[in-house]
């Protein structure tokens, strides 16, 4: 009962202290004058040009700063992961600012952004394949078994890290889309790790048992700074996250998952991720072969918003699929 205590309060400060700073940085930044370029071929966002950009500063400090103070004990997972989350950060941010240096909606290329990526997910790959704790090995969903795939883990992370963050950018499209799908992502992962933590991980010497429960008290104080941030990037969105906020929390819905050993469940409970990476890839692909489009518009949620469906409405369904689908992970795995 007392780590479901201190799991809640993580949430609380990550909340409060969210709060406490976004209208601090919300008013530098417009002050400074980092506005959002829409890209001309979404016309239905033409009225959003010049909203307010970069507002991941707001979580990254926050969640960085709250969740260092929440953990107890051994946490060099947990630590390692806010690491993460600050250098993928990095990345967005030198994206975001070329794009408000040059005043267009192109920062890095594409090619840039992936060198990055790609040497950051290699490197952890590495750190994870060597680590005592972790090694090569991966829960297999629904199931008490744990298997290790040996070397095999660096490219599974390095694909998982990749897939993840890019997934999360491209869900970034409307306002609260990316920000509530994510909260619902963590809110739902971090109760299933307080469930195998008592379950097929209770074989655990008592310092993995730690760094579980500190990986677990990391995203629930994401949970409640994403929360506090959904107070200003709700419909119509005060600020927008940007590549700074998009890419940081794709690498944490990444490393929460790939330090509890759980890379496989992420497909299942961020199918919603999953379906905009996969809706760009299939439009793309198609094209190329047939010159016609699948979708309307990539990723999913454009071309829903091109069949006439509010960006709301979107922007629950992305939510409350999500919750389910973790609801279902869950109860599969208590039963």
């Amino acid at each position: 009962m007392r780590d479901y205590c201190l799991i809640v309060e993580c949430c609380v400060w990550g909340f409060l202290f969210t709060l406490l700073i976004s209208p601090f940085i919300i008013s530098m930044i417009k002050r400074e004058k980092v506005k959002q370029v829409i890209l001309n071929y979404v016309e239905a966002h033409s009225s959003k040009s010049g909203t307010p950009t970069m507002g991941g500063i707001i979580f990254l400090i926050s969640i960085s700063i709250v969740s260092l103070i929440c953990f107890q004990g051994e946490s060099s997972l947990a630590k390692m992961s806010v690491l993460i989350f600050l250098a993928y950060g990095l990345v967005g941010f030198l994206d975001d600012f070329l794009k408000f240096k040059f005043k267009r909606n192109l920062g890095l290329r594409a090619y840039q952004k992936i060198i990055f990526q790609l040497a950051i997910s290699i490197a952890i790959g590495v750190f994870v394949y060597r680590s005592n704790y972790l090694g090569g090995e991966c829960v297999i969903p629904f199931t008490d078994y744990v298997v290790d795939i040996g070397p095999w883990i660096i490219l599974l992370v390095a694909v998982v890290y990749l897939a993840c963050t890019n997934a999360v950018n491209l869900t970034d499209g409307l306002d609260g889309l990316a920000t509530s799908t994510t909260f619902s992502y963590m809110f739902m992962f971090t109760i299933l790790m307080l469930v195998l933590t008592n379950n097929i991980f209770i074989g655990l010497d008592e310092k993995g048992l730690v760094e579980i429960k500190n990986i677990a008290r990391l995203s629930s104080v994401v949970c409640g700074a994403l929360l506090s941030f959904l107070v200003f990037n709700c419909f119509p969105a005060k600020i927008f996250m940007g590549d700074t906020g998009s890419l940081a929390l794709g690498s944490l819905v990444a490393s929460i998952a790939v330090f509890s050993k759980m890379s496989l469940y992420i497909p299942i409970i961020g199918i919603m991720f999953v379906l905009s990476a996969v809706s760009v890839i299939i439009q793309v692909a198609y094209y190329k072969i047939s010159k016609k489009r699948i979708f309307l518009m990539a990723p999913l949620h454009h071309h829903f918003e091109k069949k006439g469906v509010h960006e709301v409405r979107i922007t629950v369904c992305y939510f409350l699929i999500t919750l389910f689908m973790g609801l279902i992970t869950i109860l599969l795995n208590i039963l």
